[in-house]
């Protein structure tokens, strides 16, 4: 990978990396002892490292003076094996909370690092952003280099933004082990991780901006479409709803510029759209791309991927309301977030419907292919999970389903379902592309992930669905007297069943996510196939499943 930056870009990060070590022994030293010097050590470390890395390959040889006749696949090799790096970490995790639920004394040690509070965060930003978000950057990359037919717009930039990306994550996940935490969904991260993720998120709306610019394909194809919303809707969610006032610059704590009710819908402004344009959006993107390329057919219907893509846009900017029904927040306010919820359903199932019937005349490739598989289910569970989303946000039956875990079992049907599937589709068809094989090293180690996957997924939506809605009927049981059926204990002690289940249907999906590592380091030791893929080269022929078509 640094292999192909020539001597002055190796000797550019050279500089930057020894300013930041700098920056980084700064921090810890007028940190004292506040958290926020332990990021200090961390930063700098990472930046020693990250100098090394690149001192060592300063000698090689230069790359060609023009290197527009390749894509520029490095930065998106490394992004998959990170995001798979990422899963496995995130993913255990999220199944050692789940067995904490079933018996909190597997914390194993006595230390306020392993407790629920610490962990849960570490593995939400581990899944969604780890994960997912370097699957995002890495296909993302990949996609706008072949649908415009031109080679990334720089070289240091992409390899910035992989590296920024993903201190930001090291410096999410420790600080939540060490105590540091806003205490805002899927926002955790304090004031300085902010500031840093926003630079880098601006240099990657710039490459990207850059790089459509000096396409050779007149047409932007649509998942690119989708890929800008995610990127330029996500910095606009974090810049607002991340404004805080530290309590110094050496200091990690820091207080929201928002308070009270307007803190609330501020936080739920970003979390829905969080949803919609980190883990909605960008996905489709990914959907809209290799879908229709593993399936061998071009999208249903490019008119109506448009008009879902406007829809979705428009309309989940005004559903976060619907996370504080029955709260102060304004009845009119409740009532819009209600009514856009449910207008959403028509852009999301026609993104859903659109991609289900892209396989038509392909149902044998479904049946035998289990990479084409992963796509299909991922359009299955998105078309299932965002009408259960716009069903749940009516405010009758959120008076049952908040606070409950069929909460819980609908954000996980997403995130496992549509999410992971859609993912783990991409990555096996992206990894044999980009490393030049002919198929994954075993196709039958895909077909066994994803049964494991699948079946993990449905053990633990299930599970959640039957704890929650029993949670909601429990807790809104009266006796004759009017007072409280059941306590709140009895309530716990009924869904300890449904949490072992739970747990077992999330051990499931990490075995499976373990086996896709092992699938996916075999394919990429295996050597060479020098015939595959010939024309994947900038100057190459538009690909026919990428037609604008009807």
């Amino acid at each position: 990978m640094l292999s192909e930056l020539t001597t002055g870009q190796r000797q550019a990060a050279m500089v930057f990396l020894a300013l930041f070590a700098f920056g980084g022994l700064f921090v810890a030293g007028f940190g004292g002892a506040d958290p926020i010097a332990g990021h200090g050590w961390l930063v700098l470390a990472i930046a020693l490292l990250s100098l090394f890395a690149v001192l060592t390959r300063y000698f090689d040889p230069e790359p060609a003076a023009d290197r527009s006749g390749a894509y520029y696949d490095a930065p998106v090799k490394a992004g998959i094996i990170i995001a798979m790096i990422w899963a496995v970490a995130g993913m255990f995790v999220g199944d050692w909370v789940a067995w904490l639920l079933v018996n909190p004394n597997l914390t194993f040690v006595e230390e306020a690092w392993a407790s629920f509070g610490r962990l849960r965060p570490v593995h939400t930003t581990a899944v969604i952003f780890g994960f997912g978000g370097n699957a995002l950057i890495a296909t993302s990359l990949y996609v706008v280099q072949r649908t415009c037919r031109t080679r990334l717009a720089g070289h240091l930039s992409p390899l910035f933004v992989l590296w920024g990306y993903n201190l930001f994550c090291l410096l999410a996940v420790t600080g939540y082990l060490w105590g540091i935490n806003q205490s805002k969904e899927y926002a955790e991260p304090e004031w300085y991780a902010d500031i840093w993720l926003v630079i880098v998120w601006v240099v990657y709306f710039v490459l990207y901006l850059r790089t459509l610019a000096r396409r050779k394909e007149p047409h932007i194809y649509v998942a690119n479409w989708y890929y800008l919303a995610f990127i330029l809707v996500v910095a606009i969610l974090h810049i607002v709803n991340g404004l805080a006032l530290p309590l110094s610059w050496a200091q990690a704590k820091s207080y929201s510029l928002f308070s009270g009710v307007q803190d609330a819908m501020t936080q739920w402004w970003y979390g829905h759209n969080a949803v919609a344009f980190f883990l909605t959006a960008g996905f489709l993107g990914m959907m809209y791309y290799y879908l229709p390329k593993r399936a061998g057919r071009p999208i249903f219907s490019y008119r109506l991927s448009i008009i879902s893509f406007w829809g979705i846009t428009f309309f989940y900017m005004w559903a976060g309301s619907h996370h504080l029904h029955y709260t102060a927040l304004p009845q009119w306010v409740q009532t819009l977030g209600m009514t856009f919820s449910l207008m959403l359903l028509i852009p999301s199932w026609a993104s859903a419907g659109n991609a289900l019937l892209t396989l038509n005349g392909a149902w044998h490739k479904v049946r035998d292919d289990a990479t084409l598989r992963f796509m299909f289910l991922a359009a299955v569970f998105y078309g299932l999970s965002t009408f259960e989303g716009s069903f749940m946000a009516i405010r009758s039956v959120n008076a049952l389903s908040h606070y409950t875990d069929w909460t819980v079992g609908h954000v996980h049907a997403g995130a496992l379902g549509w999410v992971a599937m859609i993912t783990f589709g991409a990555i096996y068809a992206s990894v044999p592309w980009l490393w030049k094989r002919q198929s994954m090293w075993s196709p039958a180690l895909v077909e066994v992930h994803f049964w494991l996957a699948l079946a993990g997924t449905l053990i633990y939506v299930f599970a959640m669905w039957n704890s929650g809605i029993i949670q909601g009927l429990m807790w809104r049981t009266y006796n004759e007297s009017g007072t409280l059926a059941y306590s709140f204990i009895e309530s716990l002690e009924a869904m300890h069943p449904y949490y072992i289940a739970r747990a077992v249907g999330g051990l499931f999906f990490l075995i499976g996510a373990l086996v896709a590592c092992y699938n996916i380091w075999m394919t990429i030791r295996t050597p060479q196939t020098a015939s595959v893929l010939k024309d994947d080269v900038p100057q190459g022929r538009a690909d026919p499943t990428l037609e604008m078509g009807r």
